[in-house]
């Protein structure tokens, strides 16, 4: 779309094409919601924000698309991938998912009792997800790492401090199951993400937002459960250490 187009569209139509703006809108302070039915020209008069800026998010952000050829990456490319594109994907979207979700329960708690519940797994994921993923990239991913480097160019390596691979990799496994479930509730308790009759757009987005969620956590499981942690557990296996094991 031309930016010229963009820019006399109504936010409100913006979001409902493409709930993914909801979060530069909100970066921005545009409300998307209650006064969705100005342009996006008036709303960055509003706000005080570049135009030119908005929209070369706005159009980046349409035309992000995954193709990645997860299975002809080395190790370190796939864990590289995974720390920059879906942790980095989960620590921005749980602040903004958060904050729609407490706007939810304070809006729409007293008819929709189930919110607060949808709230609060969703906050002991985030709680959980953001641990998880600390122990990934200060321990196992680092070592991961080096154990692949070390192997491409033939040299020996310490033991782990951590004892055998399976020890990490076996948590990091569980933690997975235990988020994947959290989130098989979210979604019964949202009744499949689908909103109730006549919901605001910020319910919507919100739901939506969720969807996309669980969804991308299941790409990223599927990356270390699937690709990164067997690869590991393979060359852990007949891997020389420079030290007695």
């Amino acid at each position: 779309m031309k930016k010229s187009n963009l820019l006399s569209k109504k936010v409100g139509r913006i979001v409902a094409d493409n709930f993914k703006t909801a979060a530069v809108f909100s970066k921005h302070g545009i409300d998307f919601c209650c006064n969705g039915g100005i342009t996006l020209e008036e709303a960055c008069k509003v706000q005080k924000v570049s135009p030119d800026e908005l929209l070369d998010e706005l159009i980046q952000l349409n035309e992000t698309k995954d193709d990645t050829p997860y299975n002809k990456m080395s190790q370190e490319a796939l864990i590289n991938h995974v720390v920059e594109v879906h942790h980095k994907y989960v620590s921005t979207s749980i602040p903004v998912l958060k904050a729609y979700l407490e706007k939810l329960c304070r809006v729409h708690g007293e008819k929709h009792p189930e919110l607060f519940e949808i709230r609060d797994e969703f906050g002991e994921a985030a709680e959980h997800l953001n641990a998880h993923m600390k122990r990934e990239e200060r321990i196992l991913f680092p070592y991961l790492i080096a154990m692949y480097r070390a192997e491409k160019d033939h040299y020996t390596l310490s033991p782990p401090h951590f004892g055998h691979i399976d020890d990490p990799i076996s948590l990091m496994e569980e933690e997975h199951d235990n988020e994947g479930a959290r989130f098989r509730r979210i979604k019964e308790l949202s009744s499949g993400y689908c909103p109730p009759p006549g919901a605001c757009q910020t319910y919507r987005v919100t739901y939506a937002m969720l969807e996309e969620f669980e969804s991308d956590l299941h790409t990223h499981i599927h990356l270390e459960n699937n690709l990164i942690f067997p690869t590991a557990r393979e060359s852990f296996k007949d891997f020389e250490f420079n030290d007695n094991y």
